[in-house]
């Protein structure tokens, strides 16, 4: 999958926390580690809930660990942002410092906190670099989750300057793929267009409905090669600055609709509501600094990797619809 691979043996018995590990990201984070030595640890919910300071101290106590990757995250899509902006924001915001916390107090070695695009300043257009991300509050629909994620990376600087705490903060693109959510609440826009066709397909539905006009271009990172960057990142990185993760190339939403149309196997029509908004017009990330740093760059094409993520859904679409 890599252009390069990572340092032979770093992950070989380091004991590693990985929050989220059941979810979406987190699982694969999980997957990509253990081939390479690591002895990974998922905190469960129902153990210990990272809400709570008492809970993460606890945690990491009894673990111990050498790393913490915190991929874990309450999210959705727009829909889910406006039914319940109250507790995303206060249970991303106090979970991550809950989290770094607990993992200064306990010696862990390196912190690696997972941030969003969408913290990004919301009138920005364009290839966006680390340092724009200072420029301006992030969107409006998403300003209650990407704040959060900007908080964490304030935290990681203000950890290293007064207790020379290493964490590093990696901005992620838009991701898809296996184990994604199809939940139609929480579902992004790979995802939910994904289950629009097939579920078309399935009910022998004349023609979908897309939003805008198909003309904006956005950035697709296939998840396991998201995973891969994320444990090269925390080899290989070790700067306050945060780090985008992504594949700086854009495809046309217009582009994206019409392989899902065709890999799904859909033969009805495609129907655009060019009265309902495009938004903006384009947003990719600046991957310079990624692929010196890392030497890496992702493998897996956007048509490959909509075949596997389509593939999966296929195989799993009853548990799959559930997922949360």
């Amino acid at each position: 999958m890599s252009s390069s691979s990572g340092n032979a043996g770093f992950w070989t018995g380091k004991r590693v926390i990985v929050t989220g590990g059941t979810g979406f990201l987190g699982s694969h984070i999980v997957d990509s580690l253990k081939p390479q030595g690591a002895i990974v640890l998922v905190p469960r919910s129902r153990e210990y809930n990272l809400v709570r300071m008492d809970d993460a101290v606890r945690c990491f106590q009894s673990f111990k660990p050498d790393v913490v990757i915190h991929s874990a995250a309450y999210y959705g899509g727009i829909g889910f942002n406006q039914l319940y902006p109250g507790k995303i924001f206060y249970e991303n915001l106090v979970m991550g410092a809950n989290v770094m916390e607990a993992a200064r107090l306990t010696g862990v070695e390196k912190f690696v906190g997972i941030g969003t695009a969408c913290s990004y300043p919301g009138y920005l257009e364009g290839e966006l670099r680390e340092q724009d991300l200072w420029n301006g509050s992030p969107h409006e629909s998403v300003l209650n989750y990407g704040l959060t994620k900007k908080m964490m990376a304030i935290q990681g600087w203000a950890y290293r300057r007064q207790y020379g705490f290493n964490s590093i903060h990696l901005i992620l693109t838009n991701l898809y793929g296996p184990r994604d959510t199809f939940q139609i609440e929480r579902a992004h826009v790979v995802s939910a267009l994904i289950k629009k066709f097939v579920d078309a397909r399935l009910e022998n539905k004349a023609d979908v409905e897309v939003w805008g006009t198909g003309r904006p271009i956005r950035e697709f990172l296939y998840v396991e090669d998201c995973a891969e960057a994320i444990c090269l990142a925390a080899e290989r990185y070790a700067d306050t600055m945060p780090l985008n993760i992504g594949c700086g190339d854009g495809t046309r939403i217009r582009e994206l609709v019409e392989f899902i149309h065709e890999l799904t196997g859909y033969q009805g029509r495609i129907v655009w509501n060019t009265s309902k908004p495009d938004g903006q017009m384009k947003k990719i990330l600046d991957v310079t600094r990624m692929k010196e740093i890392l030497e890496w760059k992702p493998a897996t094409d956007l048509r490959r990797g909509l075949e596997r993520t389509i593939s999966w859904y296929n195989a799993n679409k009853k548990e799959a619809d559930l997922r949360m």
